[in-house]
């Protein structure tokens, strides 16, 4: 039984157990981790993409006519149904039919399209509409060996990038330029593992995300993008791989803090230091076994002991989504278990300097695997 089918099945399984007659998955990761099914124009272009699960009967994708040829060759489904635009009732009709039998309608509240949702609103009483993203979150907290295997070359996919943005970071160099070298590493990286490991030639190795930097006066911007500025000696640079980490759909986080030359600003090294502390207090308290937010908790520590303000999360899962479950943060007390997959961060902030850290970890059964990796020394990331 292929991954797709096995996940599937599971799923039916789950909707059964739940009462709940069949699930409309609409969010673009849900639907590639049930079918396989990925890179299609989807609701940015008012066209949605429907997967409908009975948990009894034939699975049904409706998709636009549009992306057919896709969906042929990598749906692994029961059937499709094409639609077309202004033809009709488009996607409705379909939809219609799957639904007018069923007492108990599964959705994803937070990524079903405004239209989607208004339109099943008006077909299904509030009162038999249910969830299903608890159901989907709890699947994908556990990797399997294959998932696992995609996030270590992820990693690897990840230190090839952090290594070219390194080399390409120096004094009179716009960001853009760094941006560049780093996109093209990963794609080379990622090309290089698809062809060794994996048979599937539609799968593209292409970094495809904004570069996340910034560099001198904009270094406490936390989601920058690389920009025509030019960097200059003395200035700290801050690199984040968490949106172009994407090997064979699978993210990790990764990001480091640079300076080019000499730290500028001697105030700047004691906060990095704060920052690699809080990420080592964090990875002290990471094991199977323990509470998301107790990891937080360790970290957040550190931080405001030294007298910073209280931070953003230390960290969340991540998988074929950016953001999984569970997150390391306040009020997240789901126990760590081994195969759940971690980016892990360390952080301090000022009004004119913010330090990060971070790295991407395998839950194991006595601890962890880190699987990104690039030194965090003071004199390392002096370039």
């Amino acid at each position: 039984m292929s991954q797709f089918a096995d996940r599937m099945t599971r799923f039916r399984q789950k909707l059964t157990d739940a009462g709940i007659d069949v699930g409309l998955i609409t969010d673009d990761d849900n639907v590639y981790y049930l079918t396989g099914y990925y890179d299609y124009l989807h609701m940015e272009f008012g066209r949605p993409t429907i997967l409908v699960v009975p948990r009894d009967g034939d699975s049904l994708l409706i998709t636009p006519t549009i992306d057919l040829n896709t969906a042929l060759a990598a749906a692994r489904v029961d059937r499709i149904a094409a639609w077309n635009d202004g033809i009709g009732e488009e996607w409705r009709a379909e939809l219609h039919a799957a639904l007018k039998n069923s007492a108990q309608i599964g959705i994803e509240p937070d990524h079903m399209p405004p239209l989607v949702r208004a339109y099943v609103s008006d077909l299904v009483p509030a009162e038999r509409i249910r969830s299903v993203s608890p159901i989907l979150a709890d699947m994908r907290m556990i990797k399997s060996a294959q998932e696992l295997q995609l996030a270590r070359h992820a990693g690897q996919v990840a230190g090839a990038m952090m290594a070219a943005g390194r080399a390409a970071i120096g004094d009179g160099v716009p960001e853009f330029e760094v941006a560049i070298a780093t996109s093209q590493a990963g794609t080379r990286k990622a090309a290089e593992l698809l062809a060794a490991h994996y048979d599937d030639a539609d799968m593209s190795p292409n970094t495809h995300f904004l570069q996340i930097m910034a560099s001198g006066r904009e270094i406490t911007k936390t989601h920058h993008r690389a920009s025509t500025r030019v960097m200059r000696q003395g200035e700290p640079v801050f690199l984040c791989f968490c949106g172009m980490t994407n090997f064979h759909r699978f993210k990790l986080g990764f990001d480091r803090t640079f300076w080019i030359g000499e730290i500028g600003d001697l105030t700047q090294q004691h906060i990095y230091e704060i920052a690699v502390e809080s990420q080592a207090a964090a990875l002290r308290a990471l094991r199977p076994g323990v509470t998301a937010e107790s990891v937080h908790a360790e970290y957040a520590e550190v931080i405001q002991g030294a007298g910073f303000e209280y931070p953003f999360r230390c960290g969340r899962a991540t998988g074929f989504s950016y953001l999984e479950q569970p997150q390391l943060v306040t009020g997240d007390t789901t126990v760590l278990q081994p195969g759940m997959v971690f980016a892990v961060d360390g952080s301090a902030t000022t009004e004119t300097f913010r330090a990060q850290v971070g790295d991407s970890f395998i839950i194991t059964e006595d601890g962890y695997e880190q699987i990104t990796d690039h030194p965090k020394a003071v004199a390392d990331m002096i370039l």
